[in-house]
Formats: structure tokens, sequence, C-alpha cells
């Protein structure tokens, strides 16, 4: 499969917004196991089958705990279903507007022919941002296709916004990515990034709910 990477284009935008929605959204399982196969979820879990059996019920013994993973799901769930929809109405919605307007930003898409007919298999984007009078370019909407994973494209996109920030004359990259996303956070060590901040804090959804998810959002960087 030869995949080349291209600047966005209008016609692109349904695949796009497709593509980032099943890409958000594939972390609710993981996120879900993740947490729920922590040490302490093991203990609740634990703790509320045997309390549902003393209250006198084997019902009870399934039902609390059963109760609590739902809970623990719902949390996962929406989490990162609040983040899809909160996007598709913010700046996903108006791409060349918010990525293609001005020189320093720029959203690029992974494109190969499958079956004869071209389809999108990535996206990644970069902004320009300013913090006094250093310049640099942060990292947003990596997404890869689950049919082609595994084959570079990862690692050829983030290049990609490496290269184009440094052509620019940024001083670093940087993104955030969640704790759940494993395989992303290793890719970007390899590609010499490192975790400088890690937060549970996010607009999108209450506290409380990140809390339960057990998730952490990790800033990482590069200096160029």
């Amino acid at each position: 499969m030869q995949l080349v990477i291209r600047r966005y284009r209008p016609s692109d935008k349904d695949a796009v917004l497709n593509l980032f929605s099943v890409g958000i959204l594939e972390h609710i399982g993981p996120c879900f196991h993740n947490a729920m196969a922590s040490p302490l979820y093991l203990a609740v879990t634990l703790a509320l089958c045997v309390a549902g059996y003393l209250l006198g019920s084997v019902l009870g013994a399934v039902a609390l705990p059963g109760a609590w993973a739902g809970l623990v799901y719902y949390c996962c769930h929406e989490l990162y279903n609040s983040f899809v929809r909160d996007r598709l109405r913010a700046d996903m919605q108006d791409i060349p507007g918010n990525y293609l307007s001005r020189p320093d930003d720029c959203f690029w898409v992974a494109e190969a022919e499958v079956d004869g007919r071209a389809q999108i298999m990535g996206m990644v984007a970069v902004r320009a941002k300013q913090s006094g009078k250093e310049r640099h370019g942060e990292l947003f909407r990596m997404i890869v296709s689950p049919l082609c994973r595994r084959v570079g494209l990862g690692s050829r996109m983030t290049q990609t916004v490496v290269d184009f920030c440094k052509e620019r004359g940024f001083s670093k990259v940087t993104l955030e990515t969640s704790s759940t996303q494993a395989s992303a956070v290793a890719l970007y060590k390899k590609l010499g990034f490192s975790h400088v901040l890690s937060h549970t804090k996010t607009s999108i959804v209450p506290d409380w709910l990140v809390t339960l998810t057990k998730v952490t959002i990790l800033l990482m960087e590069k200096h160029l």
C-alpha cells in the first residue's frame, strides 16, 4: 500500500470527520479495561461482590460489582464521546479556517489507493503558538486508521509536523496525549519527545468523571 501525505482538501471533510470519530472512540474499550484492571478497582469489585453476598443474595454478589463496572464504563464512554462531540462542533467543523488560514498552521491527510479508489488513512495537524518571544508548534489530531497500523505511518506524519516546524524556526513541538494511548506514547518517545507534565483537567467533562476513568493527560515536547 503506497501512502501519500498531502495537505487537507475540502473534499476530504466527510472521510476525515469519520476517521476522527472512529479513531477517538476506539479508546473507550482500552480505557475501561485499564481502569478495571488496576489494583484499586479490582479491590473495589471484590469488596462489592463480598458485600452483595453477605447481604444474603447471590444476585447481589453479581449486581453490585456489575453496577460498579457499568459506572466505570459510562465514565470512559462519556469522556471520549464528549471529546468527539466537542471537537466536531469546534475546530473540526471548519478545518480550512482553523488549520489552513495561517501560513504557520497546517493540516495533512495520509491517502492510499484501496480497491481502485483513494481513501484517507490518517491525519495530523499543527498550530503555531506564541509564548513570550518563543514560537513553537503544537501537534493536534493525530489519527491512524487501523488498516495502516505498524507500517510507519504514525512516524511519517509526526516527522512531517517536526520538519514543518523546523522550517519555520520554531523552538519545539508540543502535544498532548492520554495514558490510555500507550502505543502513541511509545511512538512519540521513540521520535525524541519527552514527557514533561501530567494532569487530569479538562473543560469537557466534570473532574470526578475523569478521576473514575483513571486517565491522565500527558504533555510531551521535542526541542528542535
